[in-house]
């Protein structure tokens, strides 16, 4: 389990309006892992330094049974 890092801390203003890049589907917030995380495209947008990183290319894919978790 990952240390919570303030810098990785997102303004919940911004989580409303952000969007999944691939499938235009809502993200989850996934706070211990500092990732965004979108059940319809299976992907974990990575947050560093507070910044989400909404590239499909950075994203990691996430595992049938964290699909299954969102």
């Amino acid at each position: 389990m990952a240390d919570i890092d303030k810098t990785d801390e997102i303004d919940p203003r911004l989580l409303e309006i952000l969007v999944c890049p691939q499938s235009a589907g809502p993200l989850v917030y996934d706070r211990v892992q500092a990732e965004l995380l979108s059940k319809k495209a299976g992907l974990a947008y990575p947050i560093r330094d507070g910044v989400p990183i909404m590239l499909t290319e950075e994203a990691r894919t996430l595992s049938d049974s964290e699909i299954d978790k969102l």
